[in-house]
């Protein structure tokens, strides 16, 4: 993908097309309009109903692109994405990783919008920052802007498909080779079994096959890739004959129709695309594979079965069955390897089904020093136990109530509601096969779901890969072979240089239009606050609300104020145990029948602790609110404490700690917390806790721990949704009645001051790939006077994504990374500013010296553009901060935690107005000092940690020596 955020985790709730490990399937029947003659709208879903009407026009331009609205006016964004059908799967061998490369290409620069146009066009638009992602079989571009800014954004899509092949040069491309490379190490290479997923395709598919290879490639492919394959490669597949545009949110469908003719008509149609034909595969015989993985702490067994492509029949048979088998604790595989041999804290089954083919995996992480032949064996076993106790329409039941809640969460953004159409006119040539998909599902039977079992499972043929410890390959399943992965090697120089900053000569594209000025933006969006009310309980307990009818939805936080605050500094670990352990069970139900209430419900309720708070997160289906609410009474008011849960759990944990050494980002989490506030301090502990004080905690100290910690004087519910206050007030009786209030406060947690000294540490990872880099100190609390106004003046620095200068030179200019950011975060008790990235490892010192010296020059360089930038993307990205459910709980949020007034979004808009050139500087100044931060590298020490002493650091401390 192209930027910071990952957009996998929304397109797999979304879209099951492509490399979604999960079990995404849809419930609700939904209406759907493709007569263009018809009036768009949307038409919401009720409780009372449970109906959700998405309708929609299509219409085809004469150049072949197809053109989808859908108008959904309950928030003034509207959503734009670009679609083209062409992935991975349409490389070449030899060229592999291209498709995604050119998706990097594709944001750099187009004539008009100029170097860089788009990043900075959605700064000053305030956009959610133009976006996109790669699959096997297409790829997307994407972003939410304010409705007034809809013609901006057709014209820069028009402009990305029409006039950007001329722009690209070959120092652009020697430089975005590096950044994609960059993204490679740091999601393949450098983490844990990184290098799963190409052993499995490798194997599973013949050669050739355009599964065989990854999405992202290889790094020798992508080095290969030539500036004569670039323009080939757009001319070929970035033709509007192979893409599709939607368009999503509040606007006028006659107007936008009229500027997408302007902007798109002139296009010439390419070369005619025939779509892929379905290649599935099978295998003559199983294959076992084994891999020592330099990262891995924990052994992990990964068992892979070709099934069938998206959509076949079998498909949906195939994703109810992973659910029985894998998802809760009736799961057969989940009984056998988790509560009763004890081999594991988590069995994951997933599919990857694809528009050519399909697969079905079953990933197994195994506890520390397990041998996957039990793994192997117990997974056996549990196949029979499956075979022999099989299933109940009531577990079939519980599954279609989990999707219907993951359909609509699935709906609750008009981005959202844009990539599902694109989905089904991608891959069906029918935006309304939504409604025939949903068909499918429901029609799932007990016999289908066994039959795919039998033909696809059952004794079948798989690939089988063991990925091991390094010096541990005898945990490996018998009968594996060596798995063939080429790892990079270190090597300072090796990368070739380039100067992204040449500018592109070339013959300008005509037009019968200006292009060269993007259009006005028209009448400015008014920004309206959600309707905020405000209950308190008898007992203390506060409850903030909005009332929001979109979608049949209750979504809801219930805050409990003090997490690990609370712990025993001899046993941290135990308020993370706490809300672990409250997930299991209640005095009245089992694990499994708590379980069981929430997901018949399709209901989701989850309690977790951090370093401040316990939180109850729940989400269901409106018509079920009453009885959800009722099942988070009984937990919170009746915790269960059971034994044999509580010893999992621990185990769980345990492990947890252990992948937690192998992941160089969480590595350098927690050693950048104990250099923030000393070895001793409460707030620099793992809030897991850490392998002794685990050893210490009995379910006593649980027990004791809510005792006297639980009270509602320390607790703020938070609820968005389709339900108004007096139903939420009347559902909290029981709480008001049976939680009684204790008269408790917070500990009064002494705050170390900032650092006043430059100091740079190392912590070494052998053979890392990259270097993790954290650098920062302590800083403002939230409630500080200081905390808003001086995260806007981060905005350039490293908060603004691709228009933030870190990302402009570490990224843009040099190729040193994939992602940089920077920050203010905080709450009540404290706060943080930040910088993290993972750079190249061979670049590692460049890399430090370079963001020094951003950092020394940013407040004396930023100029009146830059506040005019700055303050156009906080003034407008406003349009956007009320749209789905989770922007309205942490408005919620904000309110009840720190103080804040319902429309303090609109306050803090109008003190924006009047921020000065020098107000911004001087705030930069005060609050970013790189002579006073904290410098700490984890990476490979033999390689990096000599060059790092020419920094002007003084010597690097290695932590691990």
């Amino acid at each position: 993908m192209k930027k910071q955020t990952l957009f996998l985790s929304i397109i797999c709730s979304i879209m099951a097309i492509s490399a979604c490990n999960s079990t995404d399937n849809r419930q609700n029947q939904l209406k759907h309009q493709t007569d263009s003659s018809k009036t768009s709208s949307h038409k919401k879903a009720t409780s009372q109903t449970n109906e959700l009407e998405i309708q929609y026009k299509r219409f085809t331009l004469d150049n072949g692109l197809d053109v989808i609205f859908h108008v959904d006016r309950s928030d003034p964004v509207v959503a734009v994405a670009l679609t083209a059908h062409v992935g991975s799967a349409r490389e070449l061998p030899g060229r592999t990783g291209f498709a995604h490369l050119f998706e990097h290409l594709l944001f750099l620069e187009s004539e008009n919008l100029g170097k860089g146009g788009l990043d900075k066009m959605s700064a000053r638009i305030g956009g959610s920052g133009a976006n996109g992602s790669t699959s096997r079989d297409r790829t997307n571009y994407f972003q939410t802007v304010p409705k007034n800014a809809l013609e901006k954004m057709i014209w820069a899509e028009a402009d990305k498909l029409g006039f950007f092949i001329n722009t690209v040069t070959e120092q652009v491309l020697a430089k975005e080779k590096q950044v994609v490379k960059n993204e490679k190490r740091q999601s393949n290479d450098n983490r844990p079994y990184g290098h799963t997923q190409y052993v499995i395709d490798k194997n599973l598919y013949p050669k050739g096959h355009p599964y065989s290879w990854q999405v992202i490639g290889s790094l020798e492919d992508l080095q290969n890739a030539t500036l004569q394959d670039v323009k080939d490669f757009f001319k070929r597949w970035y033709a509007p004959n192979n893409v599709t545009l939607v368009i999503s949110g509040d606007f006028n469908e006659n107007q936008a129709k009229k500027w997408i003719h302007k902007y798109f008509d002139e296009i010439p149609r390419g070369e005619t695309v025939e779509r892929n034909k379905k290649q599935p595969t099978s295998l003559k015989q199983s294959k076992r594979m084994v891999f020592e993985d330099n990262f891995a702490k924990l052994p992990e067994l990964t068992i892979t079965w070709p099934t069938v492509p998206l959509y076949h029949p079998d498909s949906y048979a195939l994703k109810v069955l992973r659910q029985l088998l894998s998802n809760g604790k009736k799961a057969a595989l989940n009984k056998l390897l988790i509560d009763e041999l004890k081999l594991t804290n988590q069995v994951r089954m997933g599919g990857y089904d694809s528009e050519l083919a399909g697969q079905t995996t079953l990933r197994v992480q195994a506890f520390e020093n397990t041998d996957l032949n039990k793994v192997y064996q117990a997974i056996s076993t549990a196949f029979k136990n499956f075979e022999q106790d099989s299933f109940t329409e009531q577990d079939l039941a519980r599954i279609k109530a989990e999707q219907e809640t993951a359909f609509y969460n699935s709906l609750s953004s008009v981005l959202g509601k844009g990539f599902m159409l694109a989905q089904y006119k991608i891959y069906k040539n029918d935006p309304g096969f939504i409604n025939q998909d949903v068909k499918n599902i429901l029609a799932v039977s007990k016999k289908d779901v066994l039959n795919v079992y039998k033909k696809y499972i059952k004794n079948k043929n798989y690939i089988a890969t063991s990925f091991v410890p390094k010096g541990q390959k005898a945990l490996a399943l018998e009968n594996s072979i060596d798995a063939s992965i080429v790892e990079e090697k270190i090597i300072a120089g090796a990368e070739e240089s380039f100067d992204a900053s040449q500018k592109a000569t070339y013959i300008r594209t005509p037009s019968q239009i200006d292009r060269s000025e993007p259009p006005y933006d028209k009448t400015p969006v008014i920004i309206k606050s959600p309707k905020v009310w405000q209950a308190q309980a008898t007992n203390g307990l506060k409850t903030y609300g909005i009332h929001n009818d979109e979608v049949p939805l209750v979504n809801f936080s219930l805050n409990i104020a003090g997490g690990m605050l609370f712990d025993d500094p001899e046993k941290i670990g135990v308020a993370n145990l706490v809300a672990r352990s409250m997930n299991k069970g209640t005095k009245r139900k089992t694990p499994q029948q708590l379980e069981e209430a929430i997901k018949q419900l399709g209901a989701q309720i989850e309690i977790n602790a951090n370093k401040q708070s316990i939180t109850i997160d729940g989400n269901t289906l409106a018509k079920n609110y009453k009885a959800t609410m009722a099942l988070v009474s009984e937990i919170l008011l009746e915790p269960r404490w059971d034994e044999k849960e509580f010893i999992l759990i621990k185990e769980s944990v345990l492990s947890e700690i252990k992948q937690q050494q192998a992941r160089p980002p969480l590595v350098a989490e927690n050693q950048f917390n104990q250099l923030l506030y000393g070895k001793n301090h409460l707030l620099a502990n793992n809030l897991l806790g850490n392998e002794k004080s685990i050893s210490k905690i009995a379910i006593s100290d649980l027990k004791a721990y809510y005792q006297k910690n639980f009270s509602p004087s320390l607790a703020n519910l938070h609820i968005v949704g389709d339900i108004n206050q007096s139903e939420v007030v009347n559902s909290l009786k029981l709480l008001e009645e049976k939680w009684g209030r204790k008269n408790i406060k917070l500990p009064n947690i002494s705050i170390p001051s900032a650092s006043k000294k430059a100091q740079l540490y190392f912590y070494d990872i052998p053979k890392a790939k990259q270097s993790v880099i954290n650098i920062g100190y302590l800083a403002l609390k939230a409630t500080d006077q200081d905390f808003y106004p001086a995260q806007v003046s981060n905005y350039l620095l490293g908060g603004g994504g691709f228009a933030s200068q870190l990302t402009q030179q570490l990224r843009e200019a040099k190729g040193y990374t994939y992602r940089v950011r920077s920050g203010f975060t905080g709450n009540t008790l404290d706060g943080r500013f930040t910088i993290n990235s993972g750079v190249r490892a061979n670049v590692t010192f460049e890399s430090v010296q370079l963001i020094r010296k951003i950092l020394s020059e940013y407040q004396t360089n930023l100029t009146n553009n830059d506040l005019e930038v700055t303050k156009s993307y906080f003034l407008k990205s406003n349009a956007r901060r009320f749209e789905t459910p989770d922007a309205k709980l942490n408005i919620l949020y904000n309110m009840s935690q720190f103080s804040l007034p319902a429309d303090y979004v609109q306050q803090r808009a109008k003190s924006l107005e009047s921020l000065t050139l020098k107000q911004m500087k001087s705030l930069a100044q005060k609050h970013i000092r790189p002579d006073d931060m904290i410098y700490l590298v984890v990476g490979d020490a033999e390689t990096q940690l000599d060059r790092l002493k020419n920094l002007g650091l003084g010597d690097p401390i290695l932590l691990n020596p």
